[in-house]
């Protein structure tokens, strides 16, 4: 369970069914029923292979995800949460993911997305702050934001 607006891997909660604690995480993340919240199943992969983002620039998915592993001590696959950023080439789901998301962001006016995928599954889309670039570029020698600017004049020039 987790903030619709949080980023960062704050205030995100893992709670196995019949939890005591439920009712006061939903009120906290709420703040009583005045903001959106997100409960999704936990899915297990996040612990060995960690949450991955995948880049999207105007639609077109950057050949590279970023795995987010979770410390052993902790949940979240965020790295300012203490996560452990490893590249890894995008596999056949992580593609397949992007061929249906893609199009429809890129339709929307979206330039710069992320998606986050944990064992084959999208659990979000990121359009405010997708994280990740840096640590990309600078393990596969990548310009991701010289992507995103010509994808940005390739627009204004059309």
């Amino acid at each position: 369970c987790k903030p619709l607006y949080g980023m960062g891997g704050r205030s995100i909660f893992v709670l196995d069914a019949g939890d005591k604690n439920a009712s006061v995480v939903f009120e906290t993340l709420t703040e009583y029923g005045t903001r959106y919240a997100i409960a999704q199943r936990y899915i297990p992969d996040i612990v060995e292979t960690g949450d991955t983002r995948v880049i999207l620039v105007d639609g077109e998915p950057v050949p590279f995800g970023l795995a987010r592993i979770p410390s052993a001590a902790d949940n979240r696959g965020n790295l300012a949460a203490g996560a452990k950023g490893v590249g890894r080439p995008l596999n056949d789901r992580d593609r397949w993911l992007a061929a249906r998301i893609g199009p429809a962001l890129r339709e929307r006016g979206m330039l710069f997305v992320g998606l986050d995928v944990i064992g084959g599954y999208v659990t979000e889309i990121n359009v405010t702050s997708p994280t990740g670039v840096r640590e990309l570029d600078r393990q596969f020698g990548l310009d991701i934001a010289g992507s995103l600017m010509d994808a940005i004049a390739r627009r204004r020039a059309g």
